[in-house]
């Protein structure tokens, strides 16, 4: 979140200002720090210098008149002096608004709303409604800007006097008018049935961390008796593992405004804290079992697999029997052609749909070697086809050795037995070859360099950075045409080439 941009006209300058076109004019000699005009982001098209309309940035100007004696009555109401011999202020309790939960506090300068979000544009929105609605007594809305500032969290207040414009607040600055520190939840303790149960002085709130759209799904499927006990124990870990996330995330959470407030004697105190008593929850970490339930889970055609593996993609796509997600062009004679010639047609897995998901699809397949789910989209007017699938992580064992590699798109490899592959891949690298503007492609000559000595080599891709040989990255450094081969021959031969001392 950020305080949002909003840009006067001059009209709209004078009458903030409360000013005339000539005293317009004279502001920029009478105050040498006056904002100049900024360049319009909404002008719908090119004009000329003498019809182009000036516009001020509210924001710098409000803040600008917040600080400048002559108008400072019409600044930023929270950017002003404090005013003096004034009484502490009081809580007026929780409201449910339709901009969020909030809590009203009177002031010496009128009452203040503080939001408890995060959400964009919500101290604008709840003080332009107010100011619609005839509000005489909430002078300003503060919403939580999501990070911390010098006096506590930072805040974005709108002042219904001027309710378009947002600007910065200060916590200390609102903590000193209302004579109280001020509450502050967690995000996922910011609830208004959290909220509403807080007062000054009473202790924080236990509450529950509430559950996640994730944690919920994954729980969900692992109560389907079509999955076997592996496939539940592996969904039941994610979740369990989100579960645990989601309450270190509150905890941490508090442990860094708790100790900034303490630090820096901020007005704040923690007004909910999560209930630890069933954390943390133990989880499930054999790789083996869990590897082999999502196995089955992206193999199943039950609509819950579908949402748990497009969750574990996201989540923990090492877990998945997949390498990189790979689209290529359907082209007659390319590498892809070739290899789609053996791939078997089949019903959609849950595999298959992570890879279709918005896609106008044709066909599902399967390698029968590799047991890689493949999509063929269909065609679009000029836009041919595509075949879309995960790089395999392995290549079958007795196989032959590899013969060549090809340049197509992606990185193929053939072997001696007359077939070619994708080559494969973790999910969390991808394959290129091609001058990258500084970066070498140094994931390709690791991966090559494995499957020269070894077709069925698991591929690992820590540190190819600096195990990936010299000579292949310098040769799949190279412009390569696509369907380039290079044969083993030629591959062998840039592996053995020592490193340029240039370089």
């Amino acid at each position: 979140m950020g305080v949002s941009s909003t840009y006067l006209s001059k009209a709209e300058v004078q009458d903030l200002l409360g000013v005339s076109s000539f005293g317009m004019w004279r502001l920029p000699r009478q105050h040498g720090d006056f904002p100049a005009p900024v360049e319009n982001p909404y002008r719908s098209g090119p004009l000329s210098p003498q019809d182009e309309e000036p516009v001020w940035d509210g924001t710098t100007l409000y803040e600008w008149a917040a600080a400048t004696p002559a108008f400072q009555h019409r600044g930023a109401l929270l950017d002003r002096p404090l005013p003096g011999q004034r009484q502490p202020g009081r809580h007026l309790g929780y409201r449910n608004t339709p901009c969020g939960p909030a809590t009203d506090w009177a002031t010496a300068i009128g009452v203040i709303r503080m939001l408890h979000t995060t959400k964009e544009k919500t101290a604008s929105a709840m003080a332009t409604a107010l100011a619609d609605a005839g509000n005489r007594e909430i002078v300003t809305v503060c919403a939580l800007y999501g990070d911390l500032g010098h006096t506590g969290p930072a805040l974005v207040a709108a002042d219904t006097a001027q309710p378009r414009i947002e600007y910065e607040a200060r916590w200390g600055q609102v903590a000193e008018l209302t004579g109280h520190s001020l509450p502050w939840w967690p995000s996922q303790l910011r609830r208004p049935e959290v909220i509403r149960l807080w007062a000054p002085g009473a202790p924080a709130v236990v509450a529950d961390v509430p559950t996640d759209d994730r944690e919920r799904t994954l729980r969900r499927a692992a109560e389907n008796p079509a999955f076997s006990k592996t496939a539940r124990t592996a969904l039941t870990a994610m979740a369990d593992a989100i579960r645990n996330g989601r309450v270190e995330n509150v905890a941490s959470e508090i442990k860094i405004f708790s100790d900034h407030s303490d630090r820096l004697q901020t007005k704040l105190v923690i007004a909910a804290r999560h209930d630890n008593t069933a954390h943390p929850i133990d989880v499930e970490d054999d790789e083996e079992v869990l590897e082999a339930g999502w196995r089955e889970i992206v193999a199943s055609t039950q609509p819950d697999a579908v949402a748990a593996a497009n969750l574990a993609l996201g989540y923990r796509p090492k877990l998945l029997p997949y390498g990189h997600f790979t689209d290529v062009r359907a082209r007659a004679g390319n590498a892809a052609d070739q290899w789609a010639r053996r791939l078997t047609i089949c019903d959609p897995t849950a595999g298959h749909a992570t890879l279709a998901e918005g896609a106008d699809v044709d066909a599902f397949f399967i390698d029968p070697l590799t047991d890689m789910p493949v999509v063929r989209t269909k065609s679009d007017g000029d836009k041919s086809a595509k075949w879309l699938f995960y790089a395999p992580l392995s290549l079958p064992a007795g196989r032959g050795e590899l013969a060549s590699v090809v340049l197509d798109d992606t990185v193929w490899i053939t072997t001696t037995d007359g077939q070619i592959h994708p080559a494969p891949c973790t999910s969390g690298e991808h394959l290129w070859w091609g001058d990258g503007w500084g970066d070498r492609p140094t994931e390709a000559a690791h991966v090559i360099n494995q499957l020269l000595d070894d077709l069925a080599a698991p591929i690992g891709l820590d540190g190819h950075w600096s195990k990936a040989p010299a000579g292949l990255t310098r040769l799949l450094n190279k412009d390569h045409g696509h369907g380039t081969n290079l044969t083993r021959a030629t591959l062998l031969h840039a592996r053995m080439t020592p490193p340029d001392p240039h370089h």
